[in-house]
């Protein structure tokens, strides 16, 4: 697998490395460091591309000002998902810190409504608490019910992205409650044990191919040693059969 350039952001010093990869490396020789980081000694640029090649993986220079510099085997695809999910878990745990509002009238209409549940679907799927407030003016504050039933619409309305952290509260002229988002459920015990078997009849088919081939690799091979037996011995009568007819 082949890559240009490997970019790296490291959201704790917020900076962007640029690491070389496979065929951008210029160094000589440098120090190779396994998948697992086990070390593998010092030995010239091809070699490691080669080793690279062997397991499938990338060969990236991850300091490139040691001497030598040192580069490491690396499934490329799967570091990068795995960065960017970090990325995405420390930005998600960031925002989850954050409280953020979303304020409705008593007489909101359907449209704004749905922008406003839109809006808190968001900000819960980006992982932050959301405090869902209704402003009362004037006499509105003599019908509290018309917050609670707005409040309700809302919860029903963003569904099972999020879950009730505080109940509604009546705060002066504001009515609040304060949601988080929802807990991923587990599967059901069914499910995962179905999921099991699936995987477990895919790995069992897998094998069976292998040793399927595998027999038929030694039972080809058999075969061809028992023809070539067949055909030496062959050679060797009528070789012995020329030598009597000519001393005859």
């Amino acid at each position: 697998m082949l890559v240009g350039y490997l970019y790296l952001e490291e959201v704790n010093r917020d900076i962007i490395k640029r690491l070389r990869v496979n065929h951008m490396i210029r160094a000589r020789e440098v120090r190779l460091v396994g998948e697992k980081g086990e070390q593998l000694g010092i030995m010239p640029l091809f070699q490691a591309q080669e080793t690279a090649r062997k397991y499938n993986l990338d060969l990236v220079e991850v300091a490139p000002n040691a001497e030598p510099p040192v580069c490491r085997l690396l499934d490329y695809g799967r570091f990068k998902y795995q960065q960017a999910k970090k990325e995405q878990e420390m930005k998600k745990g960031q925002k989850a810190s954050l409280l953020r509002e979303v304020r409705l009238r008593p007489k909101i209409g359907d449209h704004d409504f749905e922008a406003k549940a839109r809006n808190a679907r968001k900000l819960l799927g980006d992982g932050a608490k959301v405090k869902v407030t209704i402003m009362f003016r004037g006499r509105e504050i003599t019908h509290p019910e018309l917050g609670y039933k707005l409040l309700q619409r809302m919860m029903e309305s963003l569904g099972e992205a999020a879950s009730l952290e505080r109940q509604a509260v009546l705060e002066g002229k504001r009515m609040n409650i304060i949601l988080v988002p929802a807990t991923p459920k587990s599967k059901p015990r069914e499910e995962i044990k179905e999921e099991a078997r699936g995987e477990a009849k895919k790995e069992a088919r897998e094998e069976a191919k292998k040793e399927s081939k595998e027999e038929v690799k030694k039972e080809a091979k058999e075969e061809a040693k028992k023809e070539a037996k067949e055909e030496a011995k062959k050679e060797a009568k009528e070789e012995v059969k020329e030598a009597q007819d000519a001393k005859n």
